[in-house]
């Protein structure tokens, strides 16, 4: 079993519990997720089986899109609707924010901003897990990270609550993205639902739910539901391989092409190359030697 599951991860389970799933209905301790969902949101969760657990990391760095309901005039100490209740802002100052104050507010959350992650997460600090150190009572002083928010279109509006839908990178908390947006409101804020839209190419109406996954696993016809690992490796150019070359590239070899690159296009041409075999079947991921003009393996497959 290699390849990608597109799981629809229902509420009140963590990620880590999908994956212990797939591994007991598989028999296949080889099974990872790209990109954690706390265990309140729901939506697209993908799974990384066998080989492709060498390609995650391609998964975790793409685009990500969520739906978001934030509920403006109160504050919790884990940003969502799981923590409890730190500040409640008086209802005047709730009932007189109006669309176009949280229409502004989200422009300014627009770009690339400088995000604190949440003090109940899992990052880690000394070794451990920040949600750990919280409930422990410990104060830590996180430090901004950059992430970019390319856009947040509001999709409605019932004071006190507004649905949200952003597209985002890698690394972006929403739920610090909601206690943001109460900040610049100064009303306060959290996220009370979630569902993650999408992640790269993997869309949330082609979603497997677990049950049927688990169904499908445990019965044999998973092989109709399972992406092959070179979804994850769409986004760069690709090549096939002669016998010969195919033969070096899997043995650690590189490779140059035929057709040389000329120096007016060295630069312009990706940093990695599927390489795939005369039959189809995925061989490597090629990283580009700039300076040598070749091709060298970033990860072997067969």
């Amino acid at each position: 079993m290699h390849g990608i599951f597109n799981v629809n991860k229902p509420r009140n389970i963590t990620s880590h519990d999908v994956v212990n799933m797939v591994r007991r209905a598989s028999g296949t301790r080889r099974v990872g997720h790209a990109g954690t969902l706390d265990p309140a949101a729901e939506g697209v969760l993908l799974i990384c089986v066998g080989k492709a657990t060498r390609v995650a990391e391609y998964l975790v760095d793409s685009r990500k899109t969520y739906c978001a309901e934030v509920a403006l005039g109160i504050e919790t100490d884990t940003y969502d609707s799981e923590g409890q209740i730190v500040a409640r802002a008086p209802e005047e100052r709730t009932r007189s924010i109006k669309l176009d104050d949280v229409k502004s507010a989200l422009q300014s959350l627009t770009g690339k901003i400088a995000q604190v992650p949440p003090m109940y997460s899992a990052i880690k600090k000394q070794g451990k897990p920040l949600y750990k150190l919280a409930r422990a009572g410990a104060h830590i002083e996180l430090q901004p990270r950059e992430v970019e928010i390319y856009r947040a279109d509001v999709l409605d509006w019932q004071p006190p609550v507004v649905k949200i839908e952003i597209e985002c990178s890698k690394g972006t908390y929403i739920r610090s993205f909601a206690h943001d947006l109460g900040q610049l409101l100064g009303c306060g804020a959290y996220l009370s639902y979630l569902v993650r839209l999408a992640s790269g190419r993997f869309k949330i109406e082609d979603a497997v739910p677990l049950s049927a996954l688990e169904d499908a696993i445990r019965g044999g016809y998973w092989q109709e539901m399972i992406y092959p690992l070179d979804h994850a490796l769409l986004a760069f150019g690709a090549a096939i391989l002669s016998a010969e070359s195919e033969k070096a590239v899997a043995n650690g070899q590189s490779w140059a092409p035929r057709v040389e690159p000329t120096s007016a296009t060295i630069e312009e041409i990706h940093e990695f190359c599927r390489a795939y075999s005369l039959e189809g079947e995925i061989v490597a991921l090629l990283k580009l030697d700039r300076h040598a003009r070749c091709w060298r393996p970033e990860k072997v497959f067969v």
